[in-house]
């Protein structure tokens, strides 16, 4: 198992973002990280980076505790753009090639010449989705075991949405997996392998996609309308 979570809990001022959550994710999966705002994802998320620490229960990637060493295998794409808005794609480019050791410059140059995006231009002078497609490529341009994805599609262009999702799929390993967080879900159903479905921080479902398709007979978007319906 890539990722083991036991009865993980997260508190803040007397309330529990997450409730006694119990998961694993094997190696070589997409997963589908879904449920309404507030439902714990991003909180579990950054429990799994490294930046919150759980109030209870355990959770370790590749057999390590959350820590140093986990976050050597992690790679993690924030909801908000966190760069440094006067550096230009190249600089951003060169700091994370310093920053991590399985940063490949010629994966992130490939992509940014596919989605036609200059590496000189300065990052504040670029749309919020131009920008989020250049923090998608730092973050797929390293060659981690577990790739944490934010809300990756949230804002941009539908044009660029299947590119994306093919950048995604190509550049993870049999060896590594991917957990994506989105309210998008039918357009990123189709890659997914597994969905797991947060509610008010409790787990209501861990199944294949195949698993939902044939067990309940609907698509997985189908099946998230019908758990989450008001």
């Amino acid at each position: 198992m890539l990722v083991e979570c036991n009865n993980l809990f997260k508190n803040y001022g007397g309330k529990n973002a997450l409730n006694n959550v119990s998961f694993a994710v094997e190696k070589g999966k997409i997963i589908g990280l879904l449920g309404p705002n507030g439902s714990g994802k991003t909180t579990l998320i950054k429990i799994l980076s490294g930046l919150l620490t759980a109030s209870g229960g355990s959770i370790t990637i590749s057999g390590d505790p959350v820590g140093i060493e986990t976050k050597k295998i992690v790679s993690y794409l924030p909801e908000r753009t966190y760069l440094s808005e006067w550096m230009n794609v190249k600089q951003t480019i060169n700091f994370f090639s310093d920053f991590y050791t399985d940063f490949s410059e010629e994966t992130a140059y490939d992509m940014l010449s596919r989605l036609n995006i200059d590496p000189g231009e300065k990052l504040r002078t670029m749309s919020k989705g131009t920008k989020e497609k250049v923090q998608l490529i730092l973050v797929m341009s390293r060659k981690a075991s577990l790739y944490l994805l934010d809300e990756p599609i949230g804002g941009v262009d539908p044009a660029a949405r299947d590119y994306i999702l093919k950048t995604i799929i190509s550049n993870y390993s049999e060896d590594s997996s991917v957990i994506i967080s989105t309210h998008l879900i039918s357009d990123i159903e189709n890659v997914l392998d597994e969905v797991i479905f947060l509610k008010y921080g409790a787990l209501m479902l861990h199944m294949t996609a195949d698993e939902i398709r044939e067990q309940h007979g609907k698509s997985v978007d189908a099946l998230f309308r019908e758990v989450f319906a008001c």
